[in-house]
């Protein structure tokens, strides 16, 4: 059963080492997502499912390496603190849940089991919702981390150029992860997602399903769009 889960963004630059120079700007987000791994620590969960966006879907187990080298950044992380030594062929976290590995790793999160969760961007809201619960039921108590952007369309310069539907939709998804909105997040519409650039679409949809029967409580802890870019930071309880 879902007890909590905590919503964060899933840039590089959310380390500082990628960020370099401009580390400064997500400052306040990166506390926000301190703030809200907190509150998973705090429910005390059996497991810990990370979900994040990715090309390809799949499930990644606890000790998955994970690197910024792609960005520049010969900095590696690992998905948890448990797991086996990788072999030379085993995959890599994409870079969603390398972001979700080194916030784990900053937070210190070595007292709960660790399993990740990519999910591509063309998952049905239905076969999300399905996800979810599978999830959900995989212990007694079951924390979320749930890493996603919202759109990507928000200025001139963002990596989507300015459209203007995006400034409604991500505040609908501020306003649905704040209050914890099930049904908001669930009905979510993929193709408008798709085209605003909003990867954190699919994982949403999974923290949706995850979450329909633990009438859990939502906290917004963060939204801005540095970069032009939604970011949106929550921790349900």
């Amino acid at each position: 059963m879902l007890v909590a889960a905590a919503a964060c963004p899933c840039p590089p630059l959310l380390v500082p080492e990628v960020a370099a120079g401009a580390a400064p700007e997500l400052a306040a987000a990166r506390d926000a997502c301190a703030d809200a791994l907190g509150v998973l620590a705090a429910s005390r969960p059996d497991l810990l499912v990370v979900v994040g966006p990715a090309e390809d879907g799949g499930s990644y187990p606890e000790g998955t390496p994970g690197s910024f080298r792609g960005f520049g950044v010969d900095l590696g992380v690992r998905l948890g603190p448990g797991g086996t030594p990788s072999a030379p062929s085993q995959r890599t976290l994409p870079p969603s849940l390398a972001v979700a590995a080194w916030l784990l790793e900053r937070t210190d999160w070595s007292d709960t089991p660790v399993t990740g969760l990519a999910v591509a961007e063309p998952l049905t809201a239905e076969r999300c919702r399905s996800a979810g619960a599978e999830a959900a039921g995989r212990a007694a108590r079951v924390a979320l981390l749930v890493m996603g952007d919202a759109s990507a369309c928000r200025t001139l310069k963002a990596p989507g150029y300015l459209d203007e539907r995006a400034a409604g939709f991500d505040a609908e998804v501020a306003r649905a992860l704040g209050t914890a909105d099930v049904a908001a997040l669930q009905a979510l519409d993929a193709g408008l997602a798709r085209e605003l650039k909003a990867s954190g679409r699919a994982p949403w949809q999974v923290l949706a399903g995850a979450a329909e029967e633990a009438e859990l409580g939502g906290a917004l802890l963060y939204e801005d769009a540095p970069y032009g870019v939604g970011y949106v930071v929550a921790a349900w309880s």
